[in-house]
């Protein structure tokens, strides 16, 4: 169990201002509330803008935060430039970059336009922002970077090997920025879970069984900000690690490939 930061604390460290991708829903909408919930204002960031605009009122109206909407695709070099631009006037904190999409299936049967652009939202888009926001954070002595990873990203996951690749990508910067960052006041954690209830497996065409709540993820997510390198958020995601961790790298391949097949295993019927 992690403690809980003191809400004053936490407004000092990572305020006034934090930027959240992928905020229209899931995860980035969770995060997006939760940090209104401890006073933070917020940049939302997503394609799709009446979302956007309609859960910014909502911060507003119930917790009294500032909210901004700028709607970008950060698959593409203008949205992720209308983000840097669009927050470039505020004090921001945090950076949450939740932004992200799955694909799954055979890799070589997959469309590769589609998984460029995966890469470019949960790869490219990762590292232009953390890095971006991550020289501001520098400049004024405190801050915070939370990461969205998962748990396939700690090895070869076959049927997601693409996906799996973008997340052990994000695992691997969030684990070293949290030891180059931290002397300068920033804290970094990579928040990595199981199967989260979001709009993920409709996307990914993949079939789920349990999974875990987006407010499931946010929470220990927050709570280890500053006190953890990575958190595996939920007992599922605990659960699923305990049985892998013992296993030798190439065993736990061959095991979420069984996993992931049985998910995927509808694409091939």
């Amino acid at each position: 169990m992690i403690p809980t930061r003191p809400m004053a604390d936490f407004q000092t460290t990572y305020g006034p201002w934090a930027v959240v991708t992928g905020a229209s829903s899931g995860i980035g909408r969770a995060f997006a509330e939760a940090l209104a919930t401890r006073g933070l204002n917020v940049v939302l960031t997503a394609r799709r803008e009446a979302a956007l605009a309609t859960l910014a009122e909502a911060l507003r109206q119930t917790h009294g935060v500032e909210a901004r909407v700028v709607p970008a695709d950060l698959g593409t070099e203008a949205g992720v430039a209308a983000v840097e631009g669009g927050s470039a006037d505020l004090d921001v904190g945090l950076l949450v970059a939740s932004a992200g999409f799955g694909t799954s299936g055979a890799f070589l049967e997959s469309d590769l336009g589609d998984e460029i652009a995966m890469l470019d939202v949960n790869v490219r888009a990762v590292a232009r922002l953390t890095h971006g926001v991550g020289r501001r954070l520098v400049a004024r002595g405190r801050g915070g970077i939370v990461l969205l990873g998962s748990l396939v990203g700690f090895q070869g996951t076959p049927f997601a090997a693409h996906y799996a690749a973008t997340k052990a990508y994000v695992q691997t910067l969030g684990e070293a920025l949290h030891v180059e960052l931290a002397p300068r006041g920033v804290d970094v954690v990579v928040s990595a879970p199981g199967p989260v209830d979001t709009g993920f497996a409709e996307v990914a065409d993949m079939q789920m069984g349990a999974a875990l709540t987006p407010d499931a993820v946010v929470g220990p997510t927050l709570a280890a900000l500053g006190r953890r390198q990575t958190v595996r958020p939920g007992l599922l995601t605990k659960v699923l690690t305990a049985g892998l961790s013992p296993l030798p790298r190439w065993a736990r391949v061959r095991v979420m490939g069984r996993v992931m097949g049985g998910m995927t295993e509808h694409q091939r019927a």
